[in-house]
């Protein structure tokens, strides 16, 4: 069975959702319900990333529970003050709303399985392992963008107390915690961008030819 081509049109739509894919920080999330058939539509997305030795490492958590998602909340609060301490020359970052885990429907935790078993392809590379997770991570992002449903990740986390408040087994490793949501708007340019937290970093000073 031969595998299916794209027209133009549609290579031209991946290159959009991809250039218009934003990271939300929070102050633009909306309360609003996604349908399950939607959330299902993201997972599947995500599902279809490639893996290392086709293992599927992956596995999610999806919190809708507004008790589970406070005390993750809780969890951030605490990280986050020591994050203010980190950037005190900063004074931009007490202005950022970095996340959205109780202003958003669904938040939803994507952790990385340990397989008891040789994974072809990761003998030599263990990493490849939660790369693997990155890539449905990926995925899943393009969908939601797809859906015009923004997506935040919150890394300012206690991996092990996150791990905690959803009973992980001990042997997963968080790779992300997402808030997803609908948005007032998506911003042209990335938010960090126009806070002028960081400069873009154009394809000139990143490429290399054959070596460094």
């Amino acid at each position: 069975m031969k595998g299916k081509y794209f027209k133009e049109q549609e290579r031209q739509v991946l290159e959009d959702i991809i250039r218009h894919r934003r990271t939300e920080l929070g102050k633009n999330f909306l309360s609003q319900e996604i349908p399950e058939s939607v959330l299902n539509r993201l997972i599947s997305a995500a599902l279809a990333a490639p893996s290392v030795g086709f293992s599927q490492p992956w596995e999610f958590v999806i919190i809708r529970d507004l008790s589970i998602r406070e005390q993750i909340k809780d969890c951030f609060e605490a990280e986050n003050e020591k994050a203010k301490r980190i950037f005190q020359d900063k004074p931009l970052y007490r202005q950022l709303k970095i996340e959205g885990i109780t202003n958003t429907p669904v938040n939803l935790a994507i952790f990385y399985k340990p397989s008891s078993n040789p994974v072809l392809g990761q003998t030599s590379m263990e990493k490849t392992g939660p790369y693997s997770v990155c890539l449905a991570i990926e995925n899943l992002w393009l969908m939601a963008r797809a859906e015009n449903i923004a997506v935040g990740w919150v890394s300012v986390l206690d991996e092990d107390q996150v791990k905690r408040i959803l009973n992980a087994p001990a042997e997963n490793e968080l790779v992300a915690y997402l808030c997803l949501g609908y948005v007032t708007e998506f911003t042209e340019r990335p938010q960090l961008e126009i806070a002028n937290w960081e400069k873009p970093k154009y394809k000139e000073s990143l490429i290399y030819y054959d070596s460094y």
